[in-house]
Formats: C-alpha cells, structure tokens, sequence
C-alpha cells in the first residue's frame, strides 16, 4: 500500500490564527508522521501474545505526509494491491458494509455506518465531507482502477473527532459497554 495524507493544522495543535504562514501553504514534511503512518496499522491488524503487541507481516505500507491549509479533516489518497484482487463492486460493498465493535455494540458515538462511500468524481470533500456522522465516521471515494496497483481511492476522517478526542470517547463507552468502567 502506498499513502500519501494531507492532513489538518488541527493535527499539530494549531489554527491559522497562530499559524498564519500556513495559509495558501503546504508544508511537504511532518516529523515522525510517515513512520507513524508505515507502523501503526501493523499493529492494529497485528495481535497480543504473551501481553505485547505482535506486529502483522505480509503488509508493506509506504507514506508520505504532507501539512496542508485546512483546519480540519486528514485526506489520504491510497494506492492499494491485493493478495486476491477483489473487484470494484466488492471492494466498494465490503467498505460500505464495514462494522467494527463500535458499530456492533452499538455505542452511543459510534457512526452507522462507519464508512460512506461517494460516487462523485470530486468526493470526498473536506468542507463539505469532513463531519459526516458528527465527525465519527470515515468517507472513502474515488475507488478505481490503478495501472500499478489494484486500486486506488481517496478517504477523508475529521483528525480531531475520529482521532484523539474522539478516540478516547468511543474507547471509554466500550470500556463502559464491558464493564470495565461503572457508574459510581
């Protein structure tokens, strides 16, 4: 897979009033960001055993992360080749079709669904795109064809809701949801 991410001021803390030299700027590096990009879905899509992460294999991630003038919302444009190449249809339905824990437990903040997939040609759009589901869910478009790849598209996630913040929301109604976390 090869991404390349377009992501928010919001991302490094900042809005243009204390960053004005980023308006009608990009700034074509973010410190530690591609690493982060290339290792975190390894462990995601990684498992536990003996109580440490174990990275997945077989999954090759290049990046590069750019700054751009947008308050909120990373874009990421994503090359991606498959084991089994499924075809346009099916890739299109198993995203639409996406549900995690969130979304099978039902949670309160959990988007339904959690991926929308655009068929416009200029979708998705941060202005227009960037809250879709009170910022929670993710929006994914342009799913085609690659002459190197299997396919390409384009995902949009609003940084700080489907980040950090909103992270820490969604991870403390399931800790709720198991139990973990009481009412005292």
């Amino acid at each position: 897979m090869v991404v390349c991410t377009y992501q928010a001021i919001s991302g490094a803390g900042k809005t243009f009033a204390d960053w004005p030299e980023m308006v009608e700027n990009i700034i074509p590096y973010i410190g530690g960001e591609e690493e982060k990009s290339e290792d975190e879905p390894l462990k995601i899509f990684g498992h536990i055993e003996n109580g440490e992460i174990v990275k997945a294999t077989g999954l090759d991630i290049t990046a590069q992360c750019v700054r751009v003038p947008v308050l909120n919302g990373h874009t990421a444009a994503c090359f991606v080749k498959f084991r089994n190449k499924p075809t346009k249809e099916k890739l299109i339905e198993k995203l639409k079709e996406y549900k995690g824990f969130p979304q099978e437990a039902d949670l309160p903040n959990a988007p339904k669904p959690f991926i929308q997939y655009l068929e416009e040609e200029n979708r998705p759009q941060v202005k227009l795109d960037v809250d879709y589901e009170k910022g929670f869910g993710v929006t994914v478009g342009r799913v085609r064809e690659d002459k190197i790849y299997d396919f390409k598209f384009i995902g949009l996630a609003h940084n700080t809701v489907r980040g950090a913040a909103g992270g820490a929301i969604l991870c403390a109604e399931a800790l709720a949801h198991k139990g973990y976390i009481t009412f005292k």
